[in-house]
Order: C-alpha cells, then structure tokens, then sequence
C-alpha cells in the first residue's frame, strides 16, 4: 500500500518486492476419460475390464484430435499430475505479501518520469521506518542522478534484513528540479506489517547436576518451513549436548562432523518439532559458576528455508534455567564402607567445599538431635565435636568421621551439621544417608 502527498508530480515510485516466485496453480475441474463412459464397478465384471482398453483407445483418440475446435478434451486428464493443478508457470509477487521477522526484505524499485519533459539533478532516498527506528537504505545526495528523460525511469534495489516484528513503512523520497526549474519534492510510503513466522516454548527440568532443555518450534507461517539448523549456544561455564531418538549415544553439537544434514520439515499452519538439549555445568568453573548465582542457560540460533529456498534466521532471547542457590559452604559424603557390623566402629569420608571468594573457619562437625526424646541408630565414636581448620577461598578440604551404629537393619545417618566458629553460623545439615547394618 503506497500513499503520496497532495500536488503535481512529473516523478512517481513503483515498488515490487523481490522474493521467489510462487507456483501458479488452476484450481482444475478435470475427468479421467474412463469416468465418462464406465463405472466406479467396472473391475468387479472380468468381461467388461478386458473390453476397457479398445473403448477408451478410440475415445481418446478423437479427444486428441487437434482438428476439434470446440476443445472438447480440455477437462480430461491427459497425465496423472494434471489434477494437481500446476500449469508449469511461476507467479511473481503482486503484493508485498507476508513478511516474516528474520527474513530479509528485498525490493525493486522504480522512479518514473511520466512527464513529457526531462527532470534533472535528482536526489533519491529510502529508508525503513519502525516503532523504534529509522534504517537509510539508499541516499544519493553526493552523487545524484543527472537527468531522467521524458517516460524514462531509473531503477535500483534496496534490501534489509527484518528484526523488528509490527508496522514497517518503506520511505521513498526524491528531490528534483522539474522542466521550469521549480525545486520539488516527493515522498511516497509503502506500508506492510511483519509478523512471527514462528514460536519457541522451553521447558527447564533439572535432574541431580544434569539440566535438560525441550524446546518447541511451531510454525506460523503459510508455507512449510525446512529448517536447516536448530542450535543450542551454550552459557559460559555449560556444556550442550542435543540429544536425539534414533541415536544410541548424544551427539556434541560443536562436533557434528557431517558433511550434509538433511534439513527437518515443519509443516505449515501449526506443525511443531521438538528438540531436546542435555546440558552440564563445566569442571573448572562450577563452583565459581554457583557463588556467581546466574541461572542463564544460553539461547537458540535457528535457521530455515521455505518451499523455494527463501531463508531466514532467527535467534531467541537468553533462556532461564533453575536459579542457582548461593551456597557458601557444602558438606557432601564422598565414600561410605559397604560393610558396616552392628556396633563396631567404621569410617566415613566427608569434604567440606568453600564456594565464597574469601577463607572461612574454622569449623565444628557435630551431630544434632532431632529430639531429646530420639535415641540416634549411629552417632559419632569418640569425640562429639571435630574441629576443621580454615578453608581457602573456593578451596575444600577432605576429612574422615568416625561413626557406629547401634541397631540392626536400614538406618539413617543424619544430622550431621557444620558451624562456622569465628562467624557463628551453623549451615544446612547433610542430607540423609541411608546404610545397612548387619553383625558378625
């Protein structure tokens, strides 16, 4: 839709939008020859199906007769393909059509003098105009065009790769000197909308240290859409690995190898595909990574082409994953004897990890009571209280914690509890452990 300011004009736009062609297709209305002189049940009768082949051999032929000028052959369907429709032809845009964020606009435009005298000295200019912004596509202000003769044009392209979704308006101006000498200037504006061609639904779920991503890509658009890359970008400090249903293994998205992957169709109006994306904290960084307490995963870069090969290119905004906890100090049991007898002493290895920027401690490992009125099933042998030197900053230190259980079966070590002495802060308790004891 292009709109003009009132007054006389010997110049005048014209804009086409350059894209690929579409196919042109006739809605047919055709027959099989046979329709028009046998049934639906001629095969159920063996007799009538061997005398099929000279009936029709004869009808077609006077069908095919080129002599026939009431064409009377032209509803048969002289090639199975014809019902589709496509008469061979393509179809260049009439209009600027559907245009989709992440595609690139691409028009032809055209400035023609309709006036029966010369117009000189012409300054050209277009842009595109957003919500947000203004985006100079063409200006030849130091190098305008000298003359446009009478009914001559002058034609140049312009292109731009669309990021912004809602009303564009495409700004063709031109500043010319008419056959009096009479500076003039003409605006025209094009106008379009850009819609979503499609939409990405995440889902976050975290299982012990291993995040899993599922997105959702559907698709808006008219047209299918082949897409010929879907990736994960990873944060810092995270590992992505796609993970797929008809391989054994992940395959590491940086590490394809493959020299042509065949591209995944989304059909048109509302066709989805799912991905799904296995990710992990990297070694060195991780503990950092948790004090830093971002819960940024990364973000999607996907790429597609329609029927036709148009591309586009799309990257969504930062995905969000679980927010991380800022843990300053973490106790964990690293190893616990598989063999543990009923009231004899047994060893279990424990690590303290510092995940601040500063040293901490020294620090007290004791266990609690839940209740004065719990009797503990395994409680510390000796000395109730084990003292721990400071800790560095993001350091950790390995220690051993003499235990022994007093009951038979499945029990609980619990309570165990680390405080902070020169702070006075008692932390979380270890989570429970569940252990089996047995006797001699």
């Amino acid at each position: 839709m292009s709109t003009t300011q009132q007054g006389t004009h010997s110049l005048a736009f014209r804009v086409m939008r350059l894209c690929k062609p579409s196919f042109h297709v006739e809605p047919p209305f055709r027959l099989d020859p046979a329709d028009l002189f046998v049934g639906e049940d001629i095969f159920d009768d063996p007799l009538a199906a061997a005398n099929l082949p000279p009936l029709l051999s004869s009808q077609l032929t006077k069908s095919m007769d080129s002599s026939d000028l009431t064409y009377g052959n032209r509803f048969l369907l002289h090639h199975p393909s014809d019902a589709m429709g496509f008469s061979g032809l393509l179809l260049l845009p009439q209009s600027f059509g559907a245009i989709y964020l992440g595609e690139t606009f691409c028009s032809y435009i055209s400035i023609n003098n309709n006036s029966n005298f010369e117009v000189r000295d012409i300054i050209i200019k277009a842009e595109i105009q957003t919500e947000r912004q203004r985006i100079l596509l063409l200006d030849t202000s130091k190098s305008p065009v000298e003359s446009v003769r009478a009914g001559g044009r002058y034609d140049f392209i312009v292109e731009h790769d669309v990021k912004e979704l809602g009303a564009h308006t495409l700004v063709c101006t031109a500043l010319y000197n008419d056959n009096d000498g009479e500076r003039k200037y003409l605006p025209q504006f094009f106008k379009f909308v850009v819609a979503n061609p499609l939409s990405v639904r995440t889902k976050v779920r975290t299982v012990k240290e291993t995040t899993y991503l599922e997105a959702c890509i559907e698709n808006h658009t008219k047209s299918n859409l082949y897409m010929d890359q879907v990736e994960f970008e990873p944060a810092p400090h995270w590992s992505a690995t796609v993970l797929k249903a008809d391989e054994l293994h992940p395959a590491d998205n940086s590490s394809t190898g493959e020299i042509f992957k065949p591209p995944i169709l989304i059909r048109s109006g509302g066709g989805i595909h799912n991905y799904l994306y296995q990710l992990k904290l990297a070694s060195p960084d991780s503990a950092q990574m948790k004090v830093e307490g971002t819960n940024i995963l990364g973000k999607l870069q996907i790429t597609w082409r329609t029927n036709l090969g148009e591309p586009g290119r799309l990257q969504t905004q930062q995905i969000l994953g679980t927010p991380i906890s800022r843990k300053e100090i973490e106790l964990q049991i690293l190893e616990i004897p598989s063999l543990i007898n009923l009231d004899k002493s047994f060893l279990v290895h424990l690590n303290l990890t510092n995940h601040t920027d500063r040293e901490l401690g020294p620090f007290e490992v004791q266990l609690s009571q839940n209740s004065a009125h719990e009797e503990k099933k395994v409680m510390i042998n000796g000395l109730q209280t084990m003292v721990l030197p400071q800790v560095e900053a993001f350091g950790s230190t390995d220690f051993h914690l003499s235990l022994i259980a007093t009951k038979l079966g499945v029990q609980r070590i619990s309570g165990i509890t680390v405080s902070d002495t020169t702070e006075k802060k008692t932390y979380d308790p270890l989570p429970d452990v569940e252990i089996f004891v047995g006797s001699d």
